[in-house]
């Protein structure tokens, strides 16, 4: 029990100092008084025995150090006195204390950020049952198509006969129309086509009810479907009482059997519920082997390769493959990927990107802090070196200098770490379509981050800052009078090479940051091959009996459009399948009628829409031959087909395709009537050939697609009355995505602004703290050389002559930092070569307009103190020293 005395006597003497003293200088006159009475017990006089008393027993002040320095924890009251000096010293410079700690936490924040976001999506595991055995399953249907998505009649051989994979799973994106009970407007929702072993391959369970049967996964079950948390929460209430109830997707009944947990949001976020595959899609579909419609994934067996798994499944497609030689578009091999590979890979280099551009940033601020902190040290090198010349030693000196710099970095951590929070809620609102977003959270490894990072900062900025103190320079500054001394010039040194470097990491980030936004601009400004001024869409989408005829679907649309050009400010509106910019959407087989046929295995495809006759116009797609639709044609009688200009040239060289006929499937062959300008798919994609079909014809149209509403003017203004007419025409059938042209694209060029947008802010706060940073030091020179600038004004030198050579003296450091950063960039640009679009990595003209705006931003921080200096009265300056 000697361990708990000594503990509790530490801790005593540790929190309470006065009472512990004042018992062991009691303790110690007990002893002192003891030996006395010994000593007089002896037979010596009392003088005598006090003398000896103190001799024998020894100096009562050094014992009660001694003593002290054996029951106390020394080091830590040395510590919290360091500590206390520290904060004084602070205190005493409050607006120095205040800008260190703002850039300390603009930078440790943004690192804070950044690395919560990638460690949630880029370092966490997939929260799925051993991930690491998860993998995603494409075809190698050709050179383009080398990763491509799966076939149904592909996916079920793969399942019978692999012996590689535990389990294969097939999953599908669907749309859809919830319509509501007891008042409750109806609604579109994104959900997933699945087969029944789809959560078991992942190896989750749901948090209610139970999942799929292979029972429930056939055309002729009743309809059943699980829902995910967010939906359960937000339409029903979070009621559990929903299970086994029957809700109404597409006007069919499924009975919901089950509710996701929180977290699980495969395959994206906007996943609402699941349905059974084989349930819902035509059998004709599923037994394909060339109709590729479905991502595929499948768990490894233990101890099975990636690699092997795909050679097997290679073989067993060839197989396939060689039993239908008559099938164009069938496979040849096949290709495996982790799982997590598929999730993030698109998220991933972006992610690192923007890390290492925060990570430019915490340096820039660890340089400006540690040129805040020479600057002090300047200042204050008097009184340094009077307490060095008074006994203080280097060691305490230097634990002095590195404690304020750690009070400062612990101070803007704090408060960086707020700022992560704040920025980390930011981003998990706004991109709720980004990877993995639902995994990003701040949780105890961030915060042990960031304690990492405030003792990273504190150690870097304060060794820096405590070079400069060493003792011949201290005791050299007493000695000194002058501003110009030497150890004035040694800091004003080390803070022009911290500036170079500071300037030179933000000209990479600027170049990096404007090559995005030259990228981003030249995106945002592609020719997508119609007018998107001033143009209205919405997405329809026509389930269930009501639309199960082709009559009934020509019908509504005939009715729909005449009603839409009605209403007073429409110019025109039409309807397809999808408009430009809005996705792939499939691509479609043909052959032509008027050419030889095409050798065994070989096939030609090309994108295809369903469209109306007014389509052309609505979006003012040019019609270079021919014409559109004949609106009157419809059903059977609707056998044309508008075929775009790189369909022409890639299937009609050199002929004219009007009049020629394209057969689509079996039996079904249309003319071709008209040659319309490209679009784009997509605003990166260049043009490919498309094919349009006519909306009217009904059979095999698709029972959704987009309604496009042109205006001369404030085209949103007419959504409400068009959704009005929708409802008239079908109270049950919702209207989603309402977005305008320049909205759509916009939103498929998110990822581009986002990126672009992040790194930008990033380099304005690295050229605002490198402004800030030369303005410091060159203000710090002159006052160091206020004396001397007087002189030399004394003896004739012009106030030109000052300014000019004041102002190259400061941007002396920019234009190093300038010259280090430029070459820098030439290799981080070639890193971000893949994220730029039709924007050169070493881009002159990017190189040019940063090394101008460095140069203006670094003359108008370093005019002011120059300005400054020409200004000084020399009678002044000489009676300051």
């Amino acid at each position: 029990m000697r361990w708990l005395m000594q503990l509790r006597m530490r801790i005593q003497i540790l929190f309470r100092r006065g009472q512990a003293g004042a018992r062991l200088d009691e303790e110690l006159r007990f002893h002192l008084e003891q030996q006395i009475a010994e000593n007089i017990a002896a037979g010596m006089s009392a003088e005598e025995a006090r003398y000896a008393g103190l001799r024998s027993f020894g100096n009562p002040a050094l014992l009660r150090e001694q003593a002290r320095a054996t029951w106390s924890w020394t080091w830590l009251e040395l510590l919290w006195r360091d500590v206390c000096y520290g904060m004084r010293s602070l205190k005493r410079s409050p607006g120095f204390s205040s800008i260190a700690i703002l850039v300390m936490a603009l930078g440790i924040g943004a690192n804070v950020a950044m690395f919560t976001v990638v460690r949630s999506v880029l370092l966490k595991p997939l929260p799925f049952q051993e991930p690491d055995r998860l993998v995603r399953v494409f075809e190698h249907t050709n050179e383009e198509f080398s990763f491509n998505i799966v076939a149904g009649g592909v996916y079920d051989e793969w399942r019978k006969q692999s012996h590689s994979f535990s389990d294969l799973a097939l999953l599908g994106e669907a749309q859809f129309n919830l319509t509501g009970d007891g008042g409750q407007l109806p609604e579109i929702v994104h959900g997933t086509d699945c087969t029944w072993n789809l959560f078991s391959t992942l190896g989750v369970k749901p948090a209610l009810g139970r999942d799929f049967t292979a029972a429930d996964d056939q055309r002729s079950a009743n309809g059943t479907v699980v829902l995910s948390w967010g939906l359960w929460k937000r339409r029903f209430g979070g009621d559990p009482a929903i299970l086994n109830q029957t809700i109404h997707l597409n006007t069919l009944n499924y009975t919901v059997i089950g509710v996701m947990p929180p977290w699980f949001v495969y395959p994206d976020a906007a996943t609402q519920l699941w349905t059974p595959v084989y349930h819902d899609k035509p059998a004709q579909t599923m037994s394909s082997l060339q109709d590729h419609e479905f991502p595929v994934i499948g768990r490894l067996n233990p101890g099975v390769t990636a690699a092997q798994g795909s050679a097997e499944l290679t073989v067993l497609v060839r197989r396939l493959h060689d039993q239908h030689r008559n099938l164009a578009l069938i496979s040849t091999a096949a290709a495996v990927s982790p799982l997590f590979e598929d999730i993030v890979g698109g998220v991933r280099k972006p992610l690192y990107v923007l890390l290492a551009a925060t990570g430019c940033v915490l340096l820039i601020a660890c340089l400006n802090l540690a040129n805040l902190l020479v600057a002090r040290a300047a200042a204050r090198r008097k009184e340094l070196a009077i307490r060095a010349a008074l006994g203080v030693g280097r060691l305490r000196l230097l634990r002095e200098r590195l404690m304020e710099s750690f009070l400062l970095s612990a101070a803007g951590g704090t408060l960086g770490l707020l700022l992560a929070y704040g920025a980390v809620q930011w981003l998990v609102h706004t991109r709720q379509d980004m990877s993995r977003v639902e995994a990003i959270h701040i949780d105890g490894v961030v915060a042990l981050f960031t304690v990492g990072l405030v003792v990273l900062c504190a150690l870097f900025t304060g060794l820096i800052a405590s070079g400069t103190g060493r003792d011949k320079e201290l005791l050299a500054s007493l000695q000194d009078s002058a501003r110009g001394s030497r150890g004035g010039q040694a800091h004003t040194g080390l803070r022009r090479s911290l500036l170079a470097v500071e300037v030179g990491l933000t000209v990479v980030l600027l170049i990096a940051a404007g090559l995005l936004l030259k990228s981003y601009a030249r995106l945002r400004s592609s020719d997508m091959g119609c007018d998107t001024e001033n143009v209205l869409t919405m997405r329809l989408d026509l389930f269930g009996r009501r639309y199960g005829k082709p009559a009934q679907l020509v019908n509504f649309y005939t009715t729909l459009l005449e009603q839409v050009r009605a209403v007073p400010g429409v110019e025109a509106a039409g309807f397809v399948q999808a408009v430009p910019g809005q996705g792939y959407w499939g691509d479609n087989g043909f052959t032509i009628a008027e050419h030889p046929p095409l050798p065994q295995a070989q096939a030609q495809y090309a994108i295809f829409r369903y469209a109306d006759p007014g389509y052309f116009a609505a979006m003012r797609i040019p019609i270079l031959r021919g014409r559109s639709f004949q609106p009157d044609l419809k059903l059977d009688q609707a056998r044309e087909v508008v075929v775009s200009k790189a369909f022409a040239d890639t299937y009609f060289p050199g002929e004219n395709p009007l009049g020629k006929h394209l057969r689509s499937g079996v039996t079904d062959v249309y003319t071709i009537v008209g040659v319309v300008g490209d679009t784009r798919y997509a605003v990166s994609e260049d043009p490919r050939p498309m094919q349009y079909y006519p909306l009217f014809e009904g059979a095999g149209v698709e029972n959704n697609g987009t309604l496009v509403i042109r205006s001369s003017h404030d085209v949103e203004q007419l959504a409400l009355p068009v959704q009005r007419i929708v409802q008239e025409l079908d109270h049950d059938l919702p209207v989603s995505d309402v977005l305008t042209m320049d909205q759509l694209l916009g939103k498929s060029t998110l990822d581009t602004s986002f990126d672009a947008t992040l790194l930008t802010a990033f380099a304005a706060l690295s050229l605002l703290l490198a402004g800030v940073g030369l303005f410091g030091v060159l203000s710090y020179i002159v006052a160091q050389r206020t004396s001397e600038i007087g002189i030399r004004m004394a003896l004739g030198a012009q106030r030109e002559q000052v300014l000019w050579q004041v102002l190259l003296e400061g941007l002396r450091p920019a234009l190093f930092g300038l010259a280090f950063g430029l070459a820098a960039s030439v290799g981080a640009a070639r890193l971000i070569r893949s994220m730029l679009y039709g924007t050169r990595p070493l881009d002159p003209a990017v190189f040019a307009a940063v090394a101008v705006a460095l140069l203006l931003v670094a003359g108008l921080a370093c005019m002011v103190p120059a300005w400054q200096a020409s200004r000084l009265d020399p009678m002044r300056a000489l009676r300051t020293e």
